[in-house]
């Protein structure tokens, strides 16, 4: 006999509600966004904005003084490294939630002049929100993305990222969402190989000095800016010593210039499991994370992957001021 069959929940009846928004010119664009907008106002639920500059002002514009009760962010200062964005979300979210309120965000992280590293770490990032809010209530976060301007695989993405798509048309659910038990699965994507190494050292508990001291030397010979150096160091020193102390004893540190960066690669035995490491804030006493944290909060950009052979994570430095 065939037991009763259990339906899953339709995406907008789930406790957060995340969209993608396609939009092929800006009328499109200030059109969608500003219903959303003034649609939460009339519901008291607050909201929170974060654009690009120019597009905060467009909006700040077209709501006119409605545009006072609205939050906003710059999306290139809150999502320059795309694992910063999730604390930023998480942190209005729970302000609204204790305040026994609904709220509603815009975020945009995907533009046509990311680059091909910062395009699939923003990638993860869209999905990984659906993991980091799952049991979030009342949170709903519209994800623009202009469909004119972007590659075709850039929006296919999206629609695999995002359970709900809207588009002038209306919202329907995504038929390629990719689900939950995909995005916590450990992340394999490739990594490209470097183009030059200028240094290779293995990782062991006694040369932990001698690493920084190497990594400092190649820094700054690689022309990065003293503040800069100093992070890279720190961030390499916390990477290194967690592969030393969770990864097995040891591994393996690589540095090199990839235009317009400086990126120090470390690898390691063992395998980082949880998908949102590094994104959200430790628990106060949590008994490891501290150091994938601080380097995430530390570098321009900060890759992280799960092998069968171990775990590898790169480490990101501009050169110089962001374009």
């Amino acid at each position: 006999m065939v037991g009763p069959t259990v339906e899953q929940p339709r995406p907008w009846e789930t406790p957060f509600r995340h969209e993608a928004l396609l939009y092929k010119s800006e009328t499109e664009f200030l059109d969608a966004t500003v219903a959303f907008i003034r649609e939460g106002i009339g519901a008291c639920e607050p909201v929170l904005v974060v654009l690009p500059t120019k597009k905060n002002d467009a909006l700040r514009g077209r709501l006119g003084t409605a545009a006072t009760e609205v939050r906003f962010e710059d999306m290139m200062a809150v999502g320059a490294n795309p694992a910063w964005i999730i604390p930023t979300w998480r942190e209005f979210a729970t302000e609204c939630s204790t305040r026994g309120l609904r709220c509603r965000g815009i975020g945009e992280p995907i533009w046509a002049g990311r680059d091909r590293d910062e395009l699939v770490e923003c990638h993860r990032h869209e999905a990984l929100l659906n993991l980091a809010f799952a049991d979030t209530p009342g949170f709903r976060l519209l994800c623009p993305y202009d469909d004119a301007a972007l590659a075709a695989d850039v929006v296919a993405e999206a629609r695999r990222n995002h359970p709900l798509i809207t588009d002038p048309g209306g919202v329907r659910a995504s038929a390629t969402y990719r689900g939950l038990r995909d995005v916590a699965a450990p992340f394999d994507a490739p990594l490209p190989e470097p183009p030059g190494v200028t240094l290779t050292m293995a990782i062991e508990a006694d040369t932990l000095p001698e690493l920084r001291s190497a990594v400092r030397r190649h820094a700054e010979h690689l022309g990065l800016p003293d503040t800069k150096v100093h992070d890279l160091v720190c961030a390499a020193n916390e990477i290194a010593t967690n592969t030393i102390m969770h990864g097995g004893g040891g591994g393996t540190l690589r540095l090199w210039h990839q235009q317009p960066s400086v990126i120090c690669e470390v690898r390691g035995p063992g395998r980082i499991v949880d998908p949102l490491a590094g994104r959200v804030t430790p628990p106060e006493h949590a008994q490891s994370g501290r150091g994938l944290w601080l380097a995430t909060q530390l570098c321009d950009l900060v890759q992280i992957r799960a092998r069968s052979g171990g775990g590898i994570v790169r480490l990101h430095m501009r050169a110089g001021a962001r374009s």
